[in-house]
């Protein structure tokens, strides 16, 4: 989980690692640092084209994560997730890889959420089960696709219009979405939800993990005056 937030720009990321836990670690620890240190570089050219350079962002980081790893032994087996958010005053632009979620709420409603790239999701789409299920499928953790640096990785990325005023993005792992409920998340878009409001949501997905919280990682964004 990192985030960077500038007077033009912000960027928010949640990397869960996979691939066992020192793999998996160095995987969404390099991949969030390294997405990081090119955030003032990129930005300043993402008003051109906002699709292919955020992907060449993307890849670029993708690219000195092969080489904080060097020759390490872990490279091949450690993977991450990833959902990415940046923000600017002309657009919203999302990535995402894997289980990790971006959520766009209003009040009344979760407006859309980013698809995962896992079998249940496969199954959901094709009316075999339903969103409730899904999180706890027994393939839940099957994912299709994954960040790894000796593997192809092209990324989908949506392009959305800038957030607005008491709009509200959510970012986070399966851990935390398979245990919260809809009208428990849409809690968070509340124009009165703060930090401890999100922390009581993760405690308790956490308590109904029961021992199995794994990927328990979530960042709210909301804009306040836009």
């Amino acid at each position: 989980m990192a985030n960077i937030v500038e007077n033009d720009f912000a960027l928010f990321i949640v990397a869960n690692g996979l691939g066992g836990h020192q793999a998996g670690e160095k995987a969404s620890q390099f991949f969030c640092e390294c997405m990081l240190s090119r955030a003032k570089i990129y930005s300043k050219q993402i008003a051109g084209n906002p699709a292919d350079i955020f992907s060449a962002w993307i890849k670029d980081a993708i690219s000195e994560m092969k080489v904080l790893f060097d020759d390490d032994h872990l490279a091949d087996q450690a993977y991450t997730t990833c959902a990415v958010l940046y923000l600017d005053d002309q657009q919203t632009l999302v990535a995402r890889r894997g289980g990790a979620r971006v959520y766009k709420l209003n009040p009344t409603e979760i407006v859309w959420r980013t698809c995962d790239h896992s079998v249940p999701e496969d199954l959901l789409n094709v009316g075999l089960i339903t969103e409730e299920e899904l999180a706890h499928h027994p393939e839940q953790n099957h994912l299709a696709r994954s960040i790894n640096v000796n593997k192809a990785h092209a990324m989908d990325i949506k392009l959305f219009p800038p957030i607005a005023q008491d709009e509200t993005f959510v970012l986070c792992g399966d851990g935390f979405w398979g245990h919260v409920k809809q009208d428990e998340l849409l809690q968070l878009a509340n124009s009165e939800s703060n930090i401890d409001q999100l922390n009581g949501l993760a405690m308790l997905s956490v308590y109904r993990a029961n021992g199995d919280s794994d990927n328990l990682t979530v960042i709210s964004v909301r804009c306040r005056k836009c």
